[in-house]
């Protein structure tokens, strides 16, 4: 599933980091850190799988051993411990720790695992691991990059391919399975959701598809991504059945001009919150402000939300490498809603758009 990476190389950048933070092992369990580190994905079972990364020493996946052939060797990045139902892991994981008096752990290990760790190892700290790999994930590196770039022209071409289809007289549930199922045909290997809101719904930016039938006359916001390798993608685009009235109208102008102001702020050192702002000012000055209800994206890669936010309150300055959404919404409760949602990449001279579909609202029947 995931790309051949140099994860050697990952572990020895998230060591460097540990020794700075005086961190003597980081825990991994399920969840997206896992495979960024290993590039195996562990199914989210009672039976724990671990990668056990000493600050000195050799990396061991310690994992059941009827998953055990799913893991891929990694050259020499870790070693496979397999156990087996008659064996305590927790007793694994802990003999391969020493005595270490830090222990990060990844933030979606199960409580579980984690009491049983706290019980073995009752003078050690244990502290969240997401301060320390959030630093390396979101620096993605280029062929990260390529693999999100793939991910975004395959639904790129689900836009297209959506333009060409009617949309009233269909159900929400109807278009988002029509989604899903082009998410897949254009070369995803997974198509993770397909939000599809129409006419008042549209005003909920994370609407549940349902059984109401689109109708002519209304907005409908199409949001959708799956995974491609392991990377993901998210994009948003706004339908409209017929001729849109002057206020959705107006309103989808303003949606537009805030969306291409939010790109043209990305450059190295411009802080995350600055391209909020950037968006919410045109927004805000054209009198929509308080329908504009969420932040403006949000990172993007092994999971489809991650590290960097693009919120109010994120001074990170931005770097060439990371990868995060621009999407601008205005929700009229009860009336219509809309949302344009990009993914796109900060580079060393601005900004590199991942997703290229025409960002106008698309008139469909």
């Amino acid at each position: 599933m995931f790309p051949e990476f140099d994860y050697s190389a990952r572990l020895d950048r998230a060591r460097h980091l540990m020794v700075q933070r005086n961190l003597d092992v980081l825990l991994l369990s399920v969840g997206a850190d896992l495979p960024y580190f290993s590039g195996y994905e562990a199914m989210p079972l009672e039976r724990l799988t671990a990668l056990v990364i000493p600050r000195d020493g050799t990396a061991t996946m310690v994992v059941p051993r009827l998953e055990a052939p799913r893991v891929e060797p990694r050259g020499d990045a870790f070693v496979t411990r397999p156990w087996d139902e008659d064996e305590n892991p927790i007793d694994i994981a802990v003999s391969l720790m020493g005595t270490p008096s830090s222990v990060a752990v990844g933030d979606p290990t199960w409580s579980v695992f984690l009491l049983a760790l706290q019980e073995a190892l009752p003078t050690a700290r244990f502290v969240s691991a997401t301060p320390l790999t959030r630093e390396l994930r979101m620096r993605k590196e280029s062929e990260e990059v390529d693999w999100l770039r793939a991910a975004a022209v395959a639904t790129d071409r689900v836009v297209a391919r959506l333009d060409e289809i009617r949309f009233s007289g269909r159900t929400e549930q109807e278009l988002s399975r029509i989604v899903a199922e082009m998410t897949l045909e254009e070369g995803h290997d997974l198509a993770t959701f397909a939000i599809v809101a129409s006419g008042p719904n549209a005003a909920s930016p994370h609407h549940e598809a349902g059984d109401r039938v689109i109708e002519m006359g209304e907005t409908v916001v199409v949001d959708f991504g799956g995974r491609l390798r392991g990377y993901c993608s998210d994009t948003t685009r706004t339908f409209h059945t017929g001729e849109p009235t002057d206020e959705v109208a107006g309103a989808f102008a303003t949606l537009e001009s805030a969306q291409a102001a939010a790109r043209a702020a990305v450059a190295p050192g411009v802080a995350a919150e600055h391209v909020d702002r950037a968006a919410r000012a045109v927004i805000t000055d054209a009198g929509y402000g308080e329908l504009f209800i969420h932040r403006t994206g949000h990172g993007i890669g092994v999971e489809v939300h991650e590290h960097p936010y693009i919120v109010e309150g994120n001074g990170l300055p931005l770097e060439p490498g990371m990868a995060f959404s621009i999407e601008p919404g205005i929700y009229r409760p009860g009336f219509w809603g809309m949302r344009i949602e990009d993914i796109v990449v900060c580079a060393g001279d601005g900004v590199d758009e991942l997703n290229r579909s025409p960002r106008r609202l698309h008139i469909v029947g």
